[in-house]
Formats: structure tokens, C-alpha cells, sequence
């Protein structure tokens, strides 16, 4: 049976990836030696390094002043190297969801942190929106895309102070105007590459303005100072990460990623909004291309377990929704084929026959 990977994350990524990948950990290049158990300063990987950022500044048409690395410690630890790096005196955060929330404890260690706004009211479902931002903080960070919630901001917010966000499940899948950020962070193992590693992309004129001390790996400028070489790097997962851009490009770059993107989730959309027996959870005007999520109607709330099963049975794997939004949660990333979205219509379909 055909598998459907609707995992949130460690998540799909396009069988190509895979393969080449696997091969690579047989026999990286035709060295006689794995992937795994190369030296990380070796003459064949570094071109590995290079290319990975020259496709990141390509795809996402970053300006010049900028840097790209890559770091250890997944999207939870930027949550304190970007307060670390950044914030002198104050920084306000957006409050859309689990991660924020975590990043914003974390910068709460450093300065003052205004919190200009917050969706816990109604369990996140929504972006708000008409809030200000301070002009005197020293950077804005926002979370782009909620991946427990299904909420998204799909446009660059207009604010009187440089941006940071954490674009760890939607990078690469819609333009990014890069130059109204100080730094774009995420872990790679939503829509990239398996996790492991840590894309970081930072205005090289925003750093060493901070007047603390900063330690030396938590201090943005060792990596870009080492071009990420400053210690062991997590080779597969750039390798995998290379090999993901490789595929982007190929396939018609971030603007078709973003036009199936929307392909695909209006037509789940489409059906939750059709189907009796399911409710989309997310306001309308801010649901997430990337993590649709979803839950039974009211009256049939009681044949939430019997879908998971009946979709299970077909082939759909990691759609059971976060424990703190329940239901269902089909996460659309760029590897994720449109045949996979219709297969899950499909279910949802013929179980509303079943049962109506």
C-alpha cells in the first residue's frame, strides 16, 4: 500500500532526496567512504557547503550583507541565540501559538520584552492583526507559520523596526522580502531536510552591536566568521538540505512552490469546508498553507477515532492533530504531491457516505 506522509515534522521530503541521500551515506562521491564518515574539512564536502548557501541566497533572493549558516540545536535554541545577539534594551514578539511562546520566555531573559500582541484568547486560531509595534525595540519577531494551530502569516508584516522570525515550516515556500529582517531561522526537518540542522540567515551589519558578552557558540558571528566550520557541522542533514534546494530549483523555484502550495491547500480546504462531517479550526483568512488542520462537527464528534483508523487503514500516515488542538492535521509541505492531497479527499469522501 502507498503511503500518504502527512507528518508534521520530522516530515516528507522528495524520494530523490532520499535516495541520493542513501546513496551518499553508502558512497559519498565515489570515495569509497560514507557520507557519515567523512571529515567534515574534506575537499568534497565543502563544496557541499558552499553550493547549499549559494541556492539559499539564489532561491530566496537574499541581498547582499547578508550571511547563511549552519547550526546544531534546532529552531528552540535560535529562541535564546537571537535575544543573545540581538536584543540591547527591548524586543517585541507576537504571540501566535507554542513557539512563540517559548521564544518569548527566552528573550524575557535578556531585556525587556513587550508581547504587542497575543491570539491565546481563542487557542491561537487566528493572526491578529492591528497591533503596533514600538519603534524603540530593538527588533520585531514573529513566527510565520504554526504548525500546532494551522495558522499562517503568508506576507511580510510592514513594521518600523528590523524582523527576525522563525520560518522553520514554511521557508522556502513563498517569496520572503529578506531585507526587512535582521535574521530568518528555522530547523529544517519541516520543509528542507531531516533534522539535525539549523538554517540561520543573518544581517552581517546587525552583528556585534549587542554590548554583553556572548558565548563563543552562542555568538552568530563564530559561524558566519567560520562559514559554519567553527565546529563539527551535521553533514547528512546539509547534504540532505543541498539536495532539497537542488530540487527546488528545479522544479520552478520558491514561486511555484508557493503556487502549489496554494493548490493544494484550497483544495483540502475546499473539502473540509464541503464535507458534513469536518470543521477547519483556523479563522478563515489566516489558515496555514503548510498544516491544515481540522476537526469533526460537533454532532459527529463521537467518529473522531474511527477516521483515524478508517484513513489509517489507507494509507494516510500523521494526520492525528496536536493533543492541545485535537482532531486532524495534514501537513502539505513542498515534497508533499497533490496525489497524496486527493488521496486523503478521497477518505474523507467515502467516510462521509459511510456515515451519512
Amino acid at each position: 500500500m502507498k503511503k500518504h506522509n502527512f507528518n508534521a515534522g520530522p516530515s516528507i521530503l522528495p524520494p530523490e532526496v532520499i535516495q541520493q541521500t542513501a546513496q551518499a551515506i553508502t558512497d559519498f562521491n565515489g570515495s569509497g567512504l560514507s557520507l557519515m564518515e567523512i571529515s567534515h574539512r574534506a575537499k568534497d564536502f565543502q563544496p557541499v557547503v558552499d553550493e547549499a548557501v549559494a541556492l539559499f541566497k539564489e532561491l530566496l533572493n537574499i541581498p547582499q550583507g547578508y550571511s547563511v549558516i549552519f547550526l546544531g540545536g534546532g529552531a528552540s535554541l535560535e529562541f535564546c541565540m537571537v535575544p543573545y545577539n540581538f536584543l540591547e534594551k527591548k524586543a517585541a514578539y507576537l504571540n501566535t501559538g507554542t513557539w512563540a511562546k517559548k521564544a518569548i520566555k527566552e528573550a524575557k531573559g535578556f531585556g525587556e520584552v513587550v508581547e504587542v500582541a497575543s491570539s491565546a484568547d481563542a487557542n491561537y486560531s487566528y493572526i491578529p492583526k492591528g497591533y503596533t509595534v514600538p519603534s524603540d525595540a530593538d527588533y520585531f519577531h514573529i513566527t510565520t507559520n504554526n504548525t500546532i494551530f494551522g495558522t499562517e502569516l503568508k506576507e511580510d508584516p510592514d513594521v518600523p523596526v528590523p524582523m527576525v522570525a522563525d520560518m522553520s515550516s514554511d521557508i522556502f515556500s513563498r517569496p520572503v522580502d529578506i531585507s526587512r529582517y535582521i535574521c530568518i531561522y528555522g530547523g529544517a526537518q519541516k520543509n528542507l531536510a531531516p533534522a539535525g540542522v539549523t538554517f540561520v540567515i543573518v544581517k552581517d551589519d546587525a552583528l556585534d552591536r549587542v554590548p554583553r558578552y556572548i558565548p563563543t557558540m552562542l555568538n552568530y558571528k563564530t559561524h558566519v566568521d567560520n562559514g559554519s566550520m567553527f565546529n563539527t557541522p551535521p553533514v547528512v542533514p546539509i547534504y540532505s538540505a543541498l539536495l532539497t534546494l537542488r530540487w527546488i530549483k528545479a522544479n520552478g523555484g520558491v514561486e511555484e512552490m508557493e503556487r502549489r502550495a496554494i493548490e493544494k491547500a484550497d483544495m483540502l480546504y475546499g473539502e473540509i469546508d464541503r464535507n458534513q462531517l469536518f470543521v477547519g479550526t483556523a479563522a478563515t483568512e489566516d489558515r496555514s498553507r503548510m498544516n491544515i488542520c481540522f476537526v469533526m462537527a460537533p454532532e459527529y464528534t463521537h467518529l473522531e477515532a474511527d477516521f483515524l483508523k478508517f484513513a489509517t487503514e489507507r494509507g494516510m500516515v500523521g494526520i492525528k492533530g496536536h493533543r492541545s488542538v485535537g482532531g486532524f492535521r495534514a501537513s502539505c509541505y513542498n515534497a508533499m504531491p497533490k496525489e497524496s492531497v486527493q488521496a486523503l479527499i478521497g477518505c474523507m469522501r467515502e467516510f462521509e457516505k459511510m456515515h451519512l
